[in-house]
């Protein structure tokens, strides 16, 4: 038998070059084992037979173990059937581990058909708990590519890929003692289903560069895959991406020097991703410029960063009617407009680029481009709300680990197509709606503004997305304008940047029959901090933080319910950059120490780990000495007068200390019936604004969330005049 499973082990090595890390850990795990390993082919059972010693019974499901082609494989192990319908099958494996014996099962209970991680039975999970066995977790990555595998037309399948078995160390799922009955049994499920999860992103690989990671993706799912495309119609496959990139980098390049931080002024486009990854190519690190905050926050962005260069376009500028801020620009930084680049690209520069496409890691390499992963990838600016704009400083590392904590969490695959309206120079138009998708092997059409209301659903009936990132504001738009059948290829549709409401949610269940997944984050977190999912959802809140997560509360003062969030992993950016030290990173680091990243925000974590956003620690008002969320003031008045658009500010009050003042877009807005809605839902006077202003529009930033500055200027504004005339 032995030498049966030697030679069966040389096979695979020869096949597969199969690869085992960590298989320390399960001889430091005990006499009394669960293994339990992620199900990607019919090649699983017969691989952790050939790799892990000792003695193994599978706990398969009775079907599974009366298939004819695997039965001379499992015979090198001992088969422990179990009938999903039949509770004692569980009972029996229980006694069975407590015997001090090993085992293995798929807790997912079939082979994967999505290429990610599936449903986790809570019986496996209880199993764990009653026997008091050690979990030891076995990701299997790369048998997913085989004909082995269920997803033919989902992948790239391939004869002999790479196959990685990992273990990981051994942990043990224990309840507390006062959990019993059902509650343990889902309360075991849900630990063991964060094992996995936690297991899928530890075995991911973050640390490269992100060119490494294109070039990865290519071999992953093939140089003819079309992968980016936008409203020119003109398709790019990653071959022709590269080829592009290296021609753009080249050009780009003889402007620039090796290491320094080059402004990106471009529309959400495909060129923008050429010239982004041109950069990358030739060592040069993007700086993302927010074209919305005007000529002056511009300027100030660039003299942070210290940019000297900025790559543009005159169709953009002309678009966008910025002419004059980059007649402004002009005066501090070289524009270099596409335009005019590409008239000196000749034939054989292009056939230049796509030799090098095929030789594309040794041009990156002569090219000088990054090798180490903790180095600059990319610099996002905040909007300046609070005075200049800070630059955040993002590492590949950052970015890919952020990719990678999603790809864990949610079953995305190359039969995707994401609809990206939002700006690139947005965190989550940047990470989530392009980074993942390219590295993923997903297409991604890119429409140039998320503000047209009427066309960004066409886009999405006409390319037959499935996937769609947007905000509150901009989903809210769309769902007014949108044609019932416009989202009927949609399957996922995820919300961030600001507070998701009732409305919006119930309007797109209900027209659109689409769930919307809620998440939070920070554009210093590479932005994903939680998300709901198809498998971890609660309504209300931003989901369960992201695997790789580290989080601490810190009590808030006059705050009784919730912490301030503190956050450590390794999304989490390098630093900042400041205005008043330009080009000077500023590392990571808070009171808690270096690599923490303090939110801001007012949180709650429930029991099952939904987080819920009491609001930013700046956006509570001090009244009459208690602590009043403007957030949660803004969700009253959003229940009452769901159809229009409200913010809530505080203002100076002379015997109470501030107050609470209302500017909304609806023109009859009382503050009666707010009174009525804050008695019916048992909320305090306290938290009704005691004056509202009628304005025509709220002013908003150009990532959709309002600009609360302003709003509170025009506040400040009304109210002077309205003393002044009292």
């Amino acid at each position: 038998m032995e030498l049966f499973k030697r030679a069966l082990r040389w096979l695979l090595k020869a096949l597969y070059q199969v690869e085992v890390k960590g298989l320390e850990n399960l001889d430091t795990a005990g006499k009394r084992v669960l293994i339990v390993a992620n199900h990607t082919s019919f090649l699983d059972a017969v691989l952790l037979v050939a790799f892990l010693p000792g003695p193994l019974t599978f706990a398969v499901n009775t079907f599974v173990a009366q298939n004819r082609l695997l039965k001379p494989f499992l015979a090198l192990a001992k088969i422990f059937p179990m009938d999903p319908t039949n509770p004692l099958s569980a009972k029996s494996l229980i006694r069975y581990l407590q015997q001090d014996n090993r085992a293995v099962i798929f807790p997912e209970g079939r082979i994967t058909v999505t290429g990610s991680l599936m449903k986790i039975y809570d019986g496996t999970g209880l199993v764990a708990d009653k026997s008091e066995a050690m979990v030891v977790p076995v990701r299997i990555d790369g048998a997913q590519y085989t004909p082995f595998s269920r997803l033919r037309g989902r992948v790239r399948l391939r004869w002999l890929p790479r196959i990685t078995l990992t273990v990981l160390e051994p942990r043990r799922i224990a309840p507390p003692a006062e959990v019993r009955g059902r509650a343990r049994r889902k309360a075991a499920g849900r630990a063991l289903a964060e094992i996995m999860t936690e297991m899928m992103f530890a075995t991911s690989n973050y640390r490269r560069t992100l060119f490494q990671a294109l070039l990865d993706a290519r071999r992953m799912h093939g140089g003819s895959h079309v992968i980016v495309e936008d409203i020119q119609r003109r398709p790019l496959s990653y071959t022709k991406l590269i080829a592009a990139a290296f021609v753009l980098g080249d050009v780009m390049a003889q402007k620039t020097r090796h290491g320094e931080y080059v402004g990106l002024l471009l529309p959400s486009m495909t060129s923008t991703v050429v010239a982004f990854l041109g950069l990358h190519a030739h060592g040069r690190v993007p700086a993302m410029l927010n074209y919305t905050i005007g000529a002056n926050g511009m300027l100030s962005a660039c003299e942070t960063a210290q940019i000297k260069t900025v790559i543009t376009s005159r169709r953009f500028i002309e678009a966008a009617k910025l002419t004059e801020a980059a007649r402004q620009l002009e005066e501090q930084v070289n524009l270099v407009y596409l335009e005019d680049q590409a008239k000196h690209i000749t034939p054989l520069d292009k056939l230049n680029g796509f030799a090098l496409a095929h030789l594309a890691s040794w041009a990156y390499r002569r090219n000088g481009g990054a090798t180490d992963p903790d180095t600059p990838a990319v610099v996002l600016f905040t909007s300046g709300s609070e005075g200049a704009p800070k630059g955040v400083v993002l590492s590949h590392a950052n970015l890919l680990a952020n990719r990678e904590q999603l790809a864990a969490r949610v079953d995305f695959s190359a039969q995707d197509i994401i609809l990206n309206a939002l700006p690139l120079f947005h965190s989550f138009g940047l990470t989530a709606g392009t980074l993942l998708p390219l590295f993923s092997g997903m297409k991604t059409f890119f429409y140039p503004s998320p503000l047209h209301y009427r066309i960004v659903p066409e886009i999405a009936y006409d390319v037959n997305a499935t996937v769609l990132f947007g905000t509150n504001t901009f989903l809210g738009g769309y769902a007014r304008f949108a044609h019932p059948y416009d989202f009927y290829s949609v399957r996922y549709v995820f919300a961030g940047a600001e507070k998701l409401q009732e409305e919006t949610r119930r309007v797109w269940a209900e027209k659109f029959g689409v769930r919307i997944f809620e998440g939070y984050g920070a554009t210093e977190t590479a932005p994903v901090l939680s998300a709901n999912t198809p498998m971890d959802h609660a309504v209300g809140s931003v989901g369960r933080l992201m695997p790789g997560i580290r989080y601490q509360l810190q009590p808030v003062p006059g705050v009784a319910e919730g912490g301030r969030l503190f956050v450590h992993g390794p999304n989490v950016m390098l630093g900042y950059l400041l205005h008043a030290n330009p080009g000077v990173l500023v590392p990571a680091e808070c009171e808690l120490g270096q690599g923490w990243y303090d939110t801001g925000d007012i949180v709650t974590i429930d029991g099952d780990g939904f987080i819920r956003i009491q609001g930013r620690a700046k956006r509570f008002a001090k009244i009459g000495g208690e602590m009043v969320s403007l957030t949660a003031v803004e969700e009253l008045v959003a229940r009452t007068w769901p159809d229009h658009a409200h913010a809530v500010v505080a203002l100076p009050d002379k015997s109470k200390g501030e107050q609470l003042i209302l500017l909304t877009e609806r023109p009859d807005a009382e503050r009666g019936a707010l009174l009525a809605a804050a008695k019916a839902a048992g909320i305090a006077e306290i938290n009704v604004p005691k004056k509202i202003m009628g304005v025509r529009q709220l002013p908003l930033l150009g990532t959709g969330k309002i600009d609360y500055p302003a709003v509170k200027t025009m506040a400040e504004e009304a109210y002077t005049e309205q003393e002044d005339v009292a």
